[in-house]
C-alpha cells in the first residue's frame, strides 16, 4: 500500500476502526506505510487508526532539547534519553506511538524492527499541535498509564501549560501535576528532579 502525497495534509488518517482488521493488521498495514512516507511524516496508530502527522515544527526543537538538557542527565541506569524518531508498540491496548521525547533501556533499541516495545520506557513526552492535541491529552494518556510508563509529560503549546503524570495503574495515570510555562515542576520517579520551563514560549 502506498501513500502517495504532493502536499501532505496537517494529519491524514489512513484506515479506521470500522474497517475489517485486528491490531496486528494495524501494524503490517503501518509498516508499508511507513517505507513511502516523504520526510518529515511519521505515522502512529491511534484509537484503531492509522495515523500520519508531520514532525514537530521546527521551534518546537528548543523545548526539545531542554528536555534533553534537563532530563537526560537524570535518566535510570541502563536508560537513553532520546527526541530522534521511534515507534513504540502497546499491542495490549492497540497502540502504537511515537513520542516526541523518550526514555528507554538502551536494549529496547537494538532491534531492527521498526519497533520498540512500550515495557522499556521510563518516561515519555510529547508536545502538542492542533492535528494532535486530542489524541496527546487523551488516548495517549490512558495508554500510556494503563501500560505502566511512569512518567508522561504532557507539553501543551496550545495552552501554555505543562501536564505531569504519573503514578501509572490498569486505569491509568493516578496523579497529575499542572504548571503554566514559566513555572518549575517536579519530575517524580524514576527521575526525581525539576524541569524548569522560564524560557519556554507558546
Amino acid at each position: 500500500m502506498a501513500v502517495m502525497v504532493e502536499t501532505p495534509p496537517p494529519q491524514l488518517i489512513v484506515r479506521g476502526p470500522g474497517l475489517p482488521g485486528d491490531f496486528e493488521e494495524l501494524c503490517r498495514i503501518l509498516e508499508k506505510i511507513n517505507d513511502d512516507l516523504p520526510d518529515g511524516y511519521y505515522p502512529e496508530i491511534i484509537g484503531g487508526q492509522v495515523v500520519v502527522s508531520p514532525w514537530s515544527r521546527s521551534f518546537y526543537d528548543l523545548i526539545l532539547d531542554e528536555l534533553m538538557d534537563q532530563l537526560g542527565p537524570h535518566a535510570p541506569k541502563g536508560h537513553r534519553a532520546r527526541s530522534c524518531p521511534s515507534l513504540y508498540k502497546f499491542a495490549e491496548h492497540d497502540g502504537a506511538f511515537g513520542p516526541d521525547f523518550h526514555v528507554a533501556k538502551s536494549a529496547a533499541l537494538r532491534t531492527d524492527s521498526i519497533y520498540r516495545p512500550g515495557d522499556a520506557l521510563s518516561l515519555v513526552a510529547e508536545l502538542t499541535s492542533p492535528s494532535t492535541a486530542e489524541a496527546d491529552r487523551n488516548e495517549k494518556a490512558a495508554v500510556y498509564g494503563k501500560a505502566g510508563v511512569p512518567v508522561y509529560v504532557l507539553v501543551d503549546l496550545l495552552k501554555g501549560v505543562v501536564i505531569v503524570h504519573s503514578d501509572p495503574s490498569e486505569h491509568g495515570y493516578r496523579t497529575t501535576t499542572q504548571i503554566e510555562f514559566g513555572g518549575t515542576v517536579h519530575i517524580p520517579a524514576p527521575f526525581d528532579c525539576e524541569l524548569d520551563t522560564a524560557d519556554w514560549q507558546v
